[in-house]
Formats: C-alpha cells, sequence, structure tokens
C-alpha cells in the first residue's frame, strides 16, 4: 500500500461549511499512521494554532525523547558522558535521535485561498464576487509568514463577498509556499470543463514559472453512494482529472490526489449536511438546494489507495510534499511594542557607546542588588530569551527611561525623601520589570492612560486585578490605589517565574474608551493595532434549534426539546447533550423515538454541538504590535460598530495569540466610571462645586452610615439584597471592612461572613494560630481572606521567596496537588527553622488549603471598593446629584429607572417630569434639588430638537409660555410632532392658561391647536427676520396675533397617564395604582416581579393585584378559546393564560385599564409534574375589595417615643380619616415589657398619609392584618 498524506482538509474553521474538529482530524490521521496533514481552511488560518497547539500536545512525549538525546549527544561530544565505548554509544544515540524525528506528526499550515479572477481590488459584479479556489501551503517559516501575508491583504484589500488575493500577490510573496490547483472550482479544472484549454495550459505555465517544482495538479473522485447527494460533481471531476494527468506529462507538473475533507467519518455525512442547510440558509427537503457528494469524510490510507490505484504517483507525491515541509514554531518571545523616548534623554547608538555587553550581561543576570544568582548557562539562556545584546540595549534605555518617570511619580505620591520600604520596593519592581523585558509595556500603558487623563476627558478607573499590586505602576498613574499602604503585592503580577508575561487591564468610561483606541491607533499606526477575534460556537440547546430548523421539526417540539436542558446538569457534569441526554430522561425518549425528524434532531445535534458557528471580536482584548501585525499572525477584519469603519481583526482568539509574541492589553467601558464622571458633572451645575472624586475624604461618617444602613441601592458592587443584609449586620468603619466583604460575598467564602461580623463586634474571639500572624490578619480580624495574606504569611513564617510565596498561591488557588505536596515539607521544615510549633504549622496549611481556592485577589478587590466607595459617597453627600447620573446611564432600561426612582423617593428626592424650563438632554437636578426627567429620554423628540430647546434657553432665558416658546426655538429642529411629544410627556405643564389636553383639541377648521401654533410660530419668526432687515428694524416691528387656546374636556387620570407612560416609558406624575397602594404592598404577598422565577413559590398560595395593560385572544388549533392578559404593578408585568372554558368565565375581568385582586396558588402543571404555574383561583375588582381587605393596622412604639408632639400628630391624622379598619398600638419599654391597647371607639379609613407618616417615624414600625 501507497503512503499517503492528507493536503486538503477543512476543519469547522471554514465556517458552516467545515464539520471537522481539529483534534478529532490530527487523532484519526495518526491512528492511521500518517505523517502528518494539512489544514486548509477557505480563505483564512483562524484554526492554525490550534492545529500548531494540538500537535505540539500529541508529540510532545517524542520531543521529550528528542530532547534528551540531543543532550546526551553533546555530552558525547565534549566528552562530559562516561561509557565504555564513547564512539558506539554517540553512534547509537544520532540513529535513535533520527528515529525518534521519524516519530514526529508533522503539521502543515495551510489555506485555500480564493484567487480572483482580475485584481483583488476589482470589484465589478458577479465575476468578481469570489474567484478561483488554491490550497496554498507553507513550506518553512519564510513561506508561512508569506501566507500569513496573502491571506490577511486577502481580506483587508482584496475582500469581495470572500477574502481574495490575485496572481501579482501570489508572485510577490512566493517564496517558501507549495500550491495545488484545488478542485474543480480551481482555475486549471475549471478552464478544462469549460473547454477553454489554452488558458487552462497558460494558468498551468504561469503556476509553473512563479512557484516551480512547488506547483501541483490537484487529482479529486467523490463517487457519490447515496442518492441525496451531488452525483454531478464525480462526472466533472473524471473530465477534469482525465485531462490534468495529461496536462502534467506535458508541462512536468507532479500530480497529488486529495480528498477535499469536510467531515472526520463517514458517518458525520448527514450532519455536515444539515450543516449547508444553516450555511445557505435552505430546509433539508428543498429539491434546489446545494448538496456534497457526502464523500468528503477524512478517508483512511487504505480508501485513497483504492480510488487512486491508477495514479500511485499521486499518492506518494503527497507524502513528498509533506516531507518538504519543515517543522518550525509559529510562537515567538514577546515583541515588545517601540515607546518613543525623547532623544535628550537618550537613544539605543548612544548606549551602545556607553555600555559594553559586560555591562548588560552583568546588569540582566544579577538582582537587583548587584548578587549573581544565576548559572552561567542560565544567564546566557536569559540573555538569549529577551533577543540577545541587540535587544537588551533597546531593553535598558526603555527601563532607565521608565525609571525616570518612576522616581518622579514615587515623589508625587509619597513625598520627596522614599522611605526605605519604598524605595525598596520600587527598586525591586524596576528590575523585575527591566529583567523580563517589560519596561517598554509600562511605558506605553501609562503613556495612554495619560492621554486619556489630560488630552481626552476620559475617566479611568484606578486599577483592575493584579497590576495594582505594582507600586511602580502606582507612581505612574496607572492605578490609583497605593500597593504598599494596602499589602498589595507585585508578584501575584509580575515574577520571574511566571511563563507568560501578563496585560494590564485598564477601565474607561463608556464614552471614552472609543477614543482612548482611537488615539493609540493614530499614535502606534493603523497596521500596528487589532482587536482579538472570538468564535461563537454552537451550544447545546442552539445545535438542537438549528438542526430542527432545517428539518422542519414543529418549533413547539423545538422549544420542549430546549426547556428539558437544564441550566446546570444534576450530575455534576459539564454541561453537553450527550450528558444532558443521560440526566433528563425527555431528551432520552426523543433519541429513541419513533418520529424520525424527532430522532435526527437529537442524533446530528449531538454531532454539531460545539461546531463554530460565527467570528466575534472580543470586547475589550486589544493588541499593539511593534511591527505590521501581519508579520507576525493573519487578520481579517471586522465592522466597528462605533464608527461602521472597517477594522483590523488579529485571526488568532486573545487565549492563544499571546503565544505567538504580541502583546495584549484590555480596554474596558465600565459603565460606573460614566456614571460618576456623570454625577461630578451634575454637582458643578446645580452647586457649582467642583470634585475631585479621587480626593474625597476615605474616613467620611456619611458614607458609612450609609453603608451600615444597607442603603447601597445603585451604588457599584454592594447593591444586591443579601449584600445589604450582611452590610447591615457588619456596620462597617473602615475601608478595609468594605474591600473584605468585597472579596468574602461569593459563593464559597460567603459562609465565613457571619464569623468575620462577630469577630469585628467582639462576639467572637479575634485568635491567631501565632501572635506574630496579626500582622497581616489584623485587618480581617484573624480570618485569612486574600491570596496575597497566604503569600505574605508564608514568607513571614517560613522564609519562602516571592516566587515560592506566587507558586504557593497558584497551586493552592488551581489544588494542584503535587504542587502543594512539594511546598509542604519547605513550609513545615521553614516555619520550625523561625521557632514555630510543626504540630500549629500543619493546622496553618491545612486551613489554607481548605481555603485558599475561595481566597481572593486583593488587588482587585481594592480597586473595585475604591470605586464603590466613590459611588456611595457621591450617593451619601449629593444624593439628587448622583441618583440622577444613574438614571441617565440607565436610559433605556425602564425597570431599572423605576427602581432607582423608588429609592430616590425613600431618600427625599423627588424625580419630576421633564420641563422645557428645567430638564437637560439627560436626567438632571434642578435648583430645590429635586431629579428633572431628560428630554432627551422622551420618545420621538431626538436630540436636535433638544439641543435646540436648550441652546435658546441658554442663550435668552426660561420660556415664559407655549406662545414665547414657538417665537423662539428653532421650528425646523423642533417640530410639530416633537412639540405634540413633549406636551404628551408633560413638558408643558409649568406653562399656564395650557393643559396637554388643549395641544390636541380642533378648531372649526379642523385643524389641531399644534398644527396652528407651529404655523403662528414659523410666521412670528419669519416677520421677525424680515423686520431685523429692515430700514427701521427692530422687534417691535412684529405683530402677529397669539392664536385662541381653545379648552379641551380633560382626559381621564388613565388616560392621560398612559400617553405619559407611551412616551417616557414609566408613569411619572402618578401611578394609576396609587389608589390601591397599601393593598398591593401590604395585603398582597407576591409581586409580579416575583412570579418571573416560580421556584421560591411552589404550592405557596399568593395574594396578588395590578392593573390589565393587554390582552390577547384566540383559538387554539384544537378549537378552545384562549386568552393571554397582562397585569402590572409597581414592580413589573407578568402575563396570564388562561384556556378553554376558565377563559370563558373570567375573559370579562382582563379588559385593559381594569384593576384586579387576584388569589391563586404556585402548583404544577397537571400534564408535567416537575414544572409549576400559576393557578388563579378568584379574581376581584380592587375598587370593590378596597374597603374590605385591610381589616387592622397594628403600630409598634417605644414607651419613650410616645409623647405629646406624637400624640397630637397621629391623633389628628387619624381623625381626618375615619373609616372601618381597627387600629393597635403595642407599646414597648426598655426592659422588653409591653402592652395592647385598642383604639375601641374610633376606626380609621387607611390611606397613604398614614403610611407616609408612619414610614417618616424611625422608631416606629408597624403591621397591617
Amino acid at each position: 500500500m501507497q503512503d499517503f498524506v492528507h493536503l486538503h482538509v477543512h476543519t469547522q474553521y471554514s465556517i458552516l461549511d467545515g464539520q471537522a474538529s481539529i483534534p478529532r482530524l490530527v487523532d484519526k490521521a495518526m491512528a492511521d499512521g500518517m505523517k502528518g496533514i494539512a489544514v486548509t481552511d477557505h480563505g483564512n488560518m483562524f484554526g492554525i494554532k490550534e492545529f500548531f497547539n494540538y500537535v505540539n500536545k500529541k508529540n510532545g512525549k517524542v520531543n521529550g525523547e528528542i530532547k534528551d538525546l540531543k543532550k546526551k549527544i553533546a555530552g558525547l561530544e565534549k566528552g562530559k558522558v562516561e561509557c565504555e565505548d564513547p564512539a558506539a554509544e554517540l553512534e547509537a544515540c544520532k540513529e535513535q535521535l533520527q528515529a525518534a524525528k521519524q516519530k514526529l506528526f508533522k503539521p502543515i499550515f495551510g489555506c485555500e485561498m480564493y484567487v480572483a479572477r482580475r485584481r483583488m481590488f476589482n470589484r465589478d459584479g458577479k465575476p468578481d464576487q469570489s474567484g478561483y479556489h488554491l490550497v496554498v501551503l507553507a513550506k518553512n517559516q519564510q513561506g508561512y509568514h508569506n501566507l500569513i501575508k496573502l491571506v490577511s491583504k486577502a481580506w483587508t484589500e482584496g475582500y469581495y463577498m470572500r477574502p481574495r488575493t490575485d496572481r501579482v500577490e501570489l508572485e510577490k510573496y512566493h517564496e517558501g509556499l507549495i500550491v495545488c490547483s484545488a478542485c474543480i472550482a480551481g482555475e486549471v479544472p475549471r478552464k478544462i470543463l469549460q473547454g477553454k484549454l489554452d488558458e487552462a495550459e497558460e494558468a498551468i505555465q504561469w503556476y509553473k514559472r512563479v512557484f516551480g517544482s512547488d506547483f501541483y495538479l490537484e487529482l479529486q473522485r467523490h463517487k457519490a453512494t447515496v442518492p441525496r447527494a451531488n452525483h454531478e460533481a464525480y462526472d466533472m471531476q473524471q473530465i477534469a482529472n482525465e485531462k490534468i494527468i495529461e496536462l502534467s506529462k506535458k508541462y512536468d507538473v507532479k500530480l497529488v490526489c486529495t480528498n477535499d475533507v469536510h467531515f472526520v467519518d463517514e458517518e458525520n455525512a448527514e450532519a455536515h449536511d444539515r450543516l449547508i442547510c444553516l450555511s445557505t440558509g435552505k430546509d433539508l427537503d428543498d429539491p434546489n438546494r446545494m448538496l456534497y457528494s457526502k464523500q468528503e469524510w477524512m478517508k483512511t490510507k487504505a480508501e485513497m489507495n483504492e480510488i487512486f490505484a491508477d495514479v500511485p504517483e499521486a499518492l506518494s507525491n503527497t507524502v513528498d510534499i509533506c516531507d518538504q515541509v519543515e517543522f518550525y514554531s509559529i510562537d515567538h518571545a514577546p515583541i515588545m511594542p517601540n515607546f518613543e523616548i525623547p532623544e535628550d534623554f537618550g537613544t539605543e547608538e548612544g548606549y551602545r557607546q556607553k555600555y559594553t555587553e559586560k555591562d548588560l550581561f552583568d546588569e540582566f543576570t544579577q538582582d537587583e542588588n548587584g548578587n549573581v544568582v544565576m548559572s552561567e548557562d542560565a544567564a546566557l539562556a536569559k540573555i538569549d530569551k529577551l533577543g540577545g545584546y541587540e535587544k537588551l540595549y533597546r531593553i535598558k534605555l526603555e527601563a532607565d527611561y521608565l525609571k525616570k518617570l518612576a522616581l518622579e511619580g514615587a515623589r508625587r505620591r509619597y513625598g520627596e525623601v522614599l522611605d526605605e520600604e519604598t524605595s525598596e520596593r520600587i527598586k525591586f519592581e524596576l528590575h523585575i520589570m527591566k529583567t523580563m523585558g517589560f519596561p517598554g509595556y509600562f511605558l506605553i500603558v501609562q503613556d495612554f492612560i495619560r492621554a486619556a487623563r489630560e488630552e481626552l476627558d476620559v475617566s479611568v478607573g484606578p486599577g483592575r486585578g493584579s497590576a495594582a499590586g505594582s507600586a511602580v505602576a502606582y507612581c505612574l498613574g496607572i492605578t490609583q490605589i497605593d500597593p504598599i499602604k494596602y499589602d498589595l503585592l507585585f508578584e501575584r503580577f509580575l515574577n520571574p517565574d511566571r511563563i507568560s508575561l501578563p496585560d494590564i487591564d485598564v477601565d474607561f468610561d463608556d464614552d471614552g474608551r472609543g477614543r482612548v483606541l482611537n488615539w493609540v491607533t493614530e499614535k502606534y499606526g493603523q497596521e500596528k493595532v487589532a482587536h482579538i477575534i472570538t468564535y461563537g460556537t454552537m451550544a447545546t440547546k442552539l445545535a438542537i434549534k438549528d438542526v430542527a430548523r432545517v428539518q422542519k421539526l414543529p418549533l413547539s417540539e423545538s422549544d420542549r426539546l430546549c426547556k428539558a436542558i437544564p441550566d446546570r446538569l444534576p450530575s455534576g457534569k459539564k454541561m453537553n447533550l450527550p450528558n444532558a441526554i443521560e440526566d433528563v430522561p425527555e431528551l432520552q425518549a426523543a433519541e429513541v423515538s419513533t418520529d424520525p425528524i424527532l430522532r435526527d434532531t437529537i442524533r446530528y445535534a449531538k454531532m454539531l454541538e460545539g461546531n463554530v458557528r460565527n467570528t466575534g471580536v472580543h470586547a475589550c482584548g486589544t493588541i499593539i504590535c511593534r511591527d505590521d501585525i501581519t508579520d507576525w499572525v493573519p487578520v481579517s477584519t471586522a465592522d466597528d460598530k462605533e464608527t461602521g469603519e472597517k477594522m483590523l481583526v488579529t485571526q488568532f482568539e486573545g487565549s492563544v495569540i499571546e503565544d505567538t509574541g504580541l502583546i495584549k492589553m484590555d480596554f474596558l467601558g465600565l459603565k460606573t466610571l460614566s456614571i460618576i464622571k456623570e454625577a461630578v458633572e451634575n454637582i458643578k451645575h446645580s452647586k457649582g462645586i467642583v470634585l475631585n472624586i479621587d480626593e474625597v475624604d476615605i474616613e467620611d461618617v456619611p458614607t458609612y452610615d450609609l453603608y451600615s444602613e444597607g442603603r447601597t441601592v445603585g451604588t457599584f458592587q454592594f447593591e444586591s439584597a443579601g449584600m445589604q443584609k450582611y452590610l447591615r449586620e457588619l456596620q462597617p468603619t473602615t475601608f478595609e471592612d468594605l474591600i473584605a466583604m468585597n472579596a468574602l460575598y461569593r459563593p464559597g467564602p460567603m459562609d465565613y461572613i457571619p464569623d468575620f461580623i462577630n469577630r469585628k463586634h467582639g462576639r467572637s474571639p479575634i485568635e491567631y494560630d501565632i501572635p506574630i500572624m496579626e500582622k497581616y490578619l489584623k485587618d480581617t480580624y484573624g480570618i485569612t481572606v486574600y491570596q496575597e495574606q497566604v503569600m505574605l504569611l508564608s514568607r513571614l513564617l517560613a522564609d519562602f521567596t516571592r516566587g515560592e510565596s506566587d507558586a504557593l498561591r497558584k497551586a493552592m488557588g488551581k489544588k494542584l496537588r503535587d504542587k502543594l505536596d512539594q511546598m509542604k515539607p519547605k513550609f513545615i521544615s521553614g516555619g520550625q527553622n523561625n521557632g514555630h510549633d510543626p504540630k500549629v504549622l500543619e493546622k496553618i496549611w491545612a486551613d489554607w488549603e481548605k481555603f485558599a481556592s475561595y481566597a481572593f485577589n486583593k488587588s482587585h478587590a481594592t480597586c473595585y471598593s475604591w470605586v464603590a466607595f466613590q459611588t456611595a459617597y457621591l450617593k451619601a453627600n449629593y444624593p439628587a446629584e448622583y441618583m440622577a447620573a444613574t438614571m441617565s446611564r440607565n436610559i433605556s432600561n425602564i425597570t431599572e429607572i423605576t427602581k432607582l426612582m423608588d429609592e430616590s423617593k425613600a431618600t427625599g428626592v423627588k424625580t419630576l417630569g421633564p420641563d422645557v424650563n428645567e430638564s437637560l438632554l439627560k436626567f438632571s437636578v434642578n435648583r430645590k434639588g429635586d431629579i428633572r426627567f431628560g428630554l432627551g429620554a422622551i420618545k420621538g423628540v431626538g436630540e436636535s430638537a433638544v439641543q435646540s430647546i436648550l441652546s435658546e434657553r441658554a442663550a435668552n432665558g426660561e420660556y415664559k409660555n407655549i406662545f414665547d416658546f414657538v417665537q423662539r426655538v428653532n421650528l425646523s429642529s423642533c417640530n410639530r410632532k416633537n412639540i405634540e411629544n413633549l406636551a404628551l410627556a408633560g413638558a408643558f405643564d409649568s406653562f399656564s392658561g395650557i393643559k396637554r389636553e388643549d395641544f390636541f383639541m380642533e378648531n372649526a377648521k379642523g385643524e389641531t391647536f399644534t398644527e396652528v401654533l407651529v404655523r403662528y410660530g414659523n410666521k412670528y419668526q419669519l416677520d421677525k427676520a424680515e423686520a431685523a432687515n429692515s430700514l427701521f428694524g427692530g422687534d417691535n416691528m412684529v405683530e402677529v396675533a397669539t392664536p385662541e387656546i381653545i379648552p379641551a374636556p380633560e382626559w381621564s387620570d388613565l388616560d392621560r397617564l398612559n400617553r405619559e407612560r407611551e412616551l417616557v416609558g414609566i408613569y411619572l406624575s402618578a401611578h394609576p395604582l396609587d389608589e390601591y397602594q397599601i393593598i398591593l404592598e401590604h395585603v398582597c404577598n407576591v409581586k409580579m416581579q416575583d412570579l418571573v422565577d416560580l421556584t421560591p413559590l411552589q404550592n405557596h398560595d399568593l395574594v396578588m393585584g395590578g392593573i390589565v395593560t393587554s390582552v390577547r385572544e384566540g383559538y387554539t388549533k384544537n378549537g378552545k378559546p384562549y386568552g393571554i392578559s397582562k397585569v402590572e404593578d409597581y414592580t413589573g408585568s407578568y402575563e396570564f393564560a388562561f384556556f378553554g372554558n376558565e377563559w370563558v368565565e373570567k375573559k370579562n375581568f382582563f379588559n385593559v385599564g381594569m384593576f384586579l385582586f387576584m388569589k391563586g396558588k404556585c402548583q404544577p402543571k397537571q400534564w408535567r409534574q416537575d414544572e409549576y404555574e400559576v393557578k388563579v383561583n378568584t379574581i376581584e375588582l380592587l375598587p370593590d375589595v378596597k374597603e374590605e381587605v385591610i381589616e387592622q393596622l397594628t403600630v409598634y412604639a417605644p414607651l419613650a417615643e410616645i409623647n405629646d408632639e406624637f400624640i397630637e400628630e397621629f391623633s389628628s391624622l387619624v381623625k381626618e380619616h375615619p373609616g372601618k379598619v381597627l387600629l393597635k398600638f403595642i407599646v414597648k419599654d426598655e426592659d422588653g415589657q409591653h402592652v395592647g391597647l385598642v383604639a375601641r371607639e374610633m376606626k380609621i379609613n387607611l390611606q397613604k398619609e398614614i403610611i407616609a407618616y408612619l414610614n417618616s417615624q424611625s422608631m416606629l414600625s408597624y403591621k397591617i392584618n
């Protein structure tokens, strides 16, 4: 049998065309004894890095043998290895080395490219939309880089429906490449099939001239064997093959045979067929859809020998190509971008004259104090890893400039004279950065952060992640948290033991992030900056939905299957379809169903699950390169959502991109920074105070009061109900308390919170296993909360080095048992040498092992706690301004705005509707300290209309009345529709003499007042312009009679509020349910938002109420009536569905605008007992039950609070509201004794005025019924 290698292989990265995963392809090829395979996806190199990594992993054992043999051979040649017969041993080792190399599986990197029929920049209709197929393979490293250039330029310059190259580009980048003529869509076979033999021969001659013996003619034979397949392709292949074989002899061009692989095994053909349906948007039963031959699986060597037995040279040539391809790495040491250093500081040339290689050798291989810390071999290896002496001159120049900037920043941060600890810390960090080749990265980051703050008016976060542990970063302004003050560790971020360089993540305000990216792109060059690609795959539910759609499985069945898949599997296994089938009976039944469509849906969804479905762009990852990025990795393009322009995107994803040497930086947009920035602007606008948010008092008492009372709604990180509960218990008094709570409030560590709180308040003792541990555990009351504490204590107790302590952190965090077992003896012995009891050390180690996997990164917790503190400070000290900013930043999230309005109301800040004399574009604060709705939040009123209103108001003062408004505002920008919407939203309510209804009142001619008003405004402005230009110009010349305001009948409250809501999204001036607020909040036991998740309500009786806002009626396919009604309360809405007789009986209650009081139960569904539903049993109208459902008000009052003032206020309030509700008092004294008092003579009508009064008395509590 002839040996064979696949050279034309499509993986799943030939998106929605290939259905083969790279691991399965490699595993099958290796199992069949193939020497290698090529990956040649359509127009891209998306899968090449995964291919390289996976083959490296599979070759790992053999590469280990090769490394050992090379080491032994070097030793034998230098006479350092002792043996009886060194010459014979050397010969044997060399033979073993060659044998080992033969065992390596070879990855061949390629691409099936599209070659434009003319030039790649021609874009003239159908002829230019695609191109001829051509298989291009990289023979060596130079070929790989040329392939990258070709593929990248096909995207950036040649894209027209597909990424295209052309002959000019192929000739330019031909070196190191092997090309094959491809399938029948290739130029040579296509010309043959078109009968254009002279053009086919011309193409062969051109490719042979350019590529010489590295050009091959390709044969394919796909004889379909199943009815529903492409049977035409084989006949065309045979016609082309016959001529190709003839021409190969004529022009002395070698043949290769391929199978154009698109899936791994024959059984995957039908799954691939469904993938093609998805790609083309066709149904499986469409008679005119695209079909493959279903022969495109990765055939074995034996199968290929059988098909191409008549052309054995076409088989053997594939192996020759594989042998020609070299082993090479596509990975690279970090390629640090060049930061432009001022020439007056120094240049590389100047450094070469100033420093010898010996100087550099000593500086880069000794520690920060000049001590020799590595062997000569290790030192030389380090120099080599950094790029050799040529590169060291650049690194030293950058390191010295970084040192200059860092020391200048240190004096600003810490004062002119640095203490020993700070000085040593900065010295150590700068040395590590230098000797790891990292100073350029820091220079670039500090530069764009400086530009963001100083040039672009962009807010920058205080830091995030482990970078906040760097004192140098703090001195440079990259971070705003002092790491020395808060025991944050640099080696948590960077230390010599790190395999890869870390990246610094930076938060910018949402609006400014794009400006910073543009600045970076302009500074470093468009070709050197790129975003990072992401791949979207078919998740479990999506695979089912996709297959179901092309197979025409009913939507109800598809939904049923997807709903059967839980968010997490009960078995705890990884979520995928095979595991879900094991756990879910419904899926098991579907897999063996007698319905072939249902059964096939599960079968082929299993095969397609995990397949790459689309590409995206990483939300924040950005590459900045020293060179053109396409010198190192391929790029494609994507649309920038903000500008609509094309932007560069790497073809390798973020998890592997750094292996190639490219430096990744994360530019994140943080909405909270935008909120803070806007709040500061609001404060300046409303109070005239210019607040520096980075310098607010970290001991501010009102802020800690806010945290202690749990009033954190709308603040960052601390606003969940659970966190509020713990804050009220904790009563935080220091910033360290907040950092700890931020770190502890997560699954796992949360269990330690009660003990943390008890220790703070002295209810539990604060104990230290060894007294000196107090140094690092004092702030957390003896509890180990942070990874940094483990690191610091390992040094303190057992003399671990910085690198060792970080290795311990990683081992504990990731539960690396082998590493921990190696480190434990060192910890015990080191602790004993320092005089500590080994039993106590054993306990400490056991405690760490238990908790360290939960321990949090203190650097990140500290930074984000500072951002959180800033939001709480603003809310505590400037509540209206801060809440207005949070509302503006949630303008499209009405649910969130409603919550924020309720919170503002609870703190005494009103949220008022829009007003043309007070509102700004966004939410703002008026002179009285109330929040005003932004005009820009009104639907149908564009930003240009708002700006015209605001600019006129700023220039000439407030509008006096509606006529003054239309006389002054630009009516081209603010037109009739805008004015109507402003009126409906209540923006003119402050004008006397006109109400909302009047704007829509028609006159005798059938014109609305708004139409007349706009006509008047236009006439006035025209006459005014003419008067200004006349000989006797002046305002007194304008005399246009104001139109009459015809009083319109008043709308009902509900009608008015509904119109208002249509335009601003919520009820603003009032709520239709206000009359029933007490019942909804105190009698009902569930709110509509509670019904979204029925799990906590299972088998509970429910009492609920609200207003009907929409109703849909219809008939089921069985002819039964049904109705779906949406009922809304203050918290949200819920849809109730009724079927058959139940709808007939209850439909009269469900008319839009009706107020309902309902009772029911959360019970299992009739036919699916594992699913729950809300069953409504009784419905009454809220107006009918309003007086009946509230029976008793009980007020709980401390004896000390009952004084003459309270008695007088409350009794007068009660007398004003006589009714049927029983009033009862429970009075308690300081000893806990209590007495109940009942008002027998007087009953009350419980109105919101009484509830409001009780809520205003902080020492009182009450209960209804």
